[in-house]
C-alpha cells in the first residue's frame, strides 16, 4: 500500500512529492565531495516501498523489489525526470519469489551511458562501479560508516583477515588505514580481479595484498592448521550462501562461524562481526557473540555497534528494514 490515505490518488504529483522529500532528506551527502555514492531512496522508509535508489557520480540506479510498485514504473520515472537532473538512469529487477535478479540484457534505461567501471568515491576512498554487470554493482554502500570506522580507529599496524570479501572493500580501507597486511577470502572465482582493480584505484600494489579465492570455511581448517592469527577479522557474510561443500544460513549458523573466526583472532584482537538478515534482532545478534564466546570459553568486550547508516532511511513502524547489524568485538581472552 502506498498511501494510507483514502482519498489521495496515485498520479505523478504522489510520486514527485515523494521522491523530492527523499531528496531533500539526502541533501547533506550531495554537498559532500568525498563521498560520491549513496542512497536517496530506500523503500518503506521513503513511503515507496518495494523500490530503492542509488546514486553513483550522477547516475541513478533503481532496484524494483515488488511487481506492484514496478506497474508504477512509467509514472515513477516521468516524476523523476521532473524532479531530478541527472547523467544517466538504470535498473535492477528483483521481484521474482526469491528476490533474485532477473537477467536483463542491457539495465540501462535513459540519459547517457555510465563508463565501465565508474568511478565514485566513498570518504575519499575510489571505487570501481558497475551498474550493467549482472545484479551487484561492486560495493554495499550500507556499510560505509563501518568501513571508515575501520580505517580510522582500528586498522594501523594490524594484519586483517576480510572474510566473504566480495571485491575488499573492507581491506582497502584497511590498507589506506595503515594495516601491516590484509587477506582477503571469498569463493568468488571474479573476487580476485575485482579486489586486484580496487586496491590499483587506491594506488595500492595489490601483489603486497593476500587475495584468496577458497571457500571461508576451508580456510579456517588452513588457518587453524597453520597457526595463523589475525589482529583484525571482518565477517560480512551473506543471509543465505551455498558451496559445493558448505551451506550457510546466518539464522542458523552464525554462531558456529564466529566460533570459527575467535580462534584464529589474537588476544586483544578485533573481530568485526556483520549481517544482513532481517530475520533476527540486533538482541539476538549480540545472543549469537555471548553463545559463541560461552561455548569456547572465551571474553570478549563489545566495542561499538553500526545499523544502517542515514541515507538508507527506515520508517518507525517497519523496524524489519533495519537489517544491518554490525558489532565491533574485542576479544579478551
Amino acid at each position: 500500500m502506498l498511501t494510507q490515505q483514502k482519498e489521495e490518488a496515485i498520479d505523478i504529483a504522489f510520486f514527485i512529492k515523494k521522491i523530492q522529500s527523499a531528496l531533500a532528506y539526502r541533501e547533506s551527502f550531495y554537498a559532500d565531495a568525498t563521498t560520491t555514492a549513496f542512497r536517496v531512496l530506500n523503500g518503506e522508509g521513503d513511503g515507496l516501498g518495494g523500490l530503492t535508489i542509488d546514486y553513483f557520480d550522477g547516475y541513478y540506479l533503481f532496484t524494483w523489489y515488488s511487481l506492484g510498485i514496478f506497474e508504477f514504473r512509467s509514472l515513477i520515472l516521468e516524476a523523476f525526470q521532473q524532479s531530478v537532473s541527472f547523467k544517466g538512469l538504470y535498473q535492477k529487477k528483483r521481484f521474482d519469489s526469491k528476490g533474485k535478479y532477473l537477467d536483463d540484457k542491457d539495465d540501462f534505461l535513459l540519459g547517457t551511458q555510465a563508463p565501465a567501471p565508474l568511478l565514485i568515491k566513498e570518504n575519499g576512498v575510489t571505487f570501481s562501479i558497475y551498474l550493467d554487470d549482472g545484479a551487484m554493482t561492486g560495493l554495499f554502500l550500507d556499510q560505509r560508516e563501518v568501513r571508515k570506522t575501520l580505517r580510522d580507529k582500528y586498522a594501523k599496524n594490524k594484519k586483517l583477515l576480510n572474510t566473504f570479501s566480495y571485491t575488499g572493500a573492507f581491506s582497502v580501507f584497511a590498507a589506506l588505514g595503515g594495516a601491516l597486511e590484509t587477506t582477503s577470502v571469498d569463493l568468488a572465482k571474479r573476487s580476485l580481479p575485482k579486489t586486484t582493480e580496487q586496491f590499483e584505484n587506491n594506488h595500492i600494489d595489490a601483489a603486497k595484498q593476500n587475495i584468496v579465492v577458497e571457500d571461508v570455511f576451508l580456510y579456517f581448517k588452513y588457518a587453524l592448521r597453520k597457526k595463523m592469527l589475525f589482529d583484525i577479522v571482518v565477517a560480512d557474510p551473506p543471509s543465505f550462501a551455498r558451496s559445493k561443500k558448505h551451506t550457510f544460513s546466518a539464522n542458523k549458523d552464525y554462531v558456529k562461524l564466529l566460533k570459527e573466526i575467535i580462534q584464529i583472532t589474537k588476544v586483544g584482537g578485533v573481530i568485526v562481526a556483520s549481517t544482513n538478515a532481517a530475520s533476527f534482532s540486533m538482541m539476538r545478534f549480540h545472543d549469537f557473540i555471548a553463545t559463541a564466546f560461552k561455548e569456547l570459553k572465551g571474553k570478549y568486550k563489545v566495542l561499538e555497534s553500526y545499523s544502517l547508516p542515514k541515507d538508507f532511511r527506515v520508517h518507525e513502524k517497519f523496524q524489519e528494514g533495519n537489517y544491518l547489524k554490525v558489532v565491533f568485538i574485542r576479544k579478551i581472552k
